[in-house]
């Protein structure tokens, strides 16, 4: 038996608004008659406030009406008409903090690098970025290309693991990435093999960067002792 919203409040404001019986009220509010009464009696349900079941277009005032002057009749809930669209909801831009925004162009570098599978839409709702930026990035022509590196937009929290692969799988099935697939490797632009980086691939690259990175503060420290 379908009920209203909010039962008890909507009780409450029965009881103090109109003279049906205990029973009208506790059959159209899916309540016992003795948990009314302690309603009425302020024992059950002390502090919350009535609802108008009227304004919310869940009773008529004709119909409580009939029932105050008929304790046999039984109050009737209104169904509101509801309309709902076919029409699928836009999904909004993916929000991306603004501490981490500096670090989407790290990140497409990667993508474009080690999933040259996924097209720049896909990217661009990935990480939430623009195409613009994406081209950018490919053509070496951002303002900021100088300090752009490949980072894991996992790793950078623009994106989950299961969102890559997700994306990465409806790529994969893509007629635009099946046909690119039969060429040969060597005509590819990128120069890296189609498809997911290996685990050990990612290691010794991110192994190699960190080696360079201690050379190069272990140089920068040799220079600044012979400026002493």
């Amino acid at each position: 038996m379908p009920l209203p919203l909010m039962p008890k409040a909507t009780t409450v404001w029965l009881i103090e608004n109109t003279t049906l019986s205990f029973t009208q009220i506790a059959e159209f509010c899916g309540l016992h008659v003795l948990e009314v009464q302690g309603i009425a009696d302020e024992e059950v349900a002390v502090g919350i406030k009535g609802k108008n079941p009227i304004a919310s277009g869940e009773l008529t005032s004709e119909n409580i009406s009939e029932c105050e002057n008929d304790v046999s009749k039984k109050l009737e809930l209104q169904f509101t008409k509801i309309i709902s669209s076919s029409r699928k909801k836009r999904k909004s831009p993916r929000y991306t903090p603004l501490s981490r925004r500096q670090d989407r162009p790290n990140a497409i570098s990667w993508l474009l690098k080690f999933h040259p599978e996924l097209s720049d839409s896909q990217i661009s709702k990935l990480i939430g970025t623009t195409k613009s930026t994406i081209t950018q990035i490919r053509e070496r022509s951002h303002w900021n290309i100088q300090n752009v590196t490949q980072k894991d937009p996992i790793m950078l929290g623009l994106c989950s693991q299961n969102d890559l692969e997700s994306v990465v799988i409806k790529a994969r099935k893509s007629e635009r990435w099946q046909d690119t697939a039969l060429k040969d490797d060597n005509e590819i632009s990128t120069g890296m093999k189609y498809g997911l980086i290996s685990k050990e691939d990612y290691e010794k690259e991110m192994a190699e960067t960190i080696e360079l990175e201690d050379a190069s503060e272990l140089l920068k420290g040799i220079i600044e002792k012979e400026d002493d």
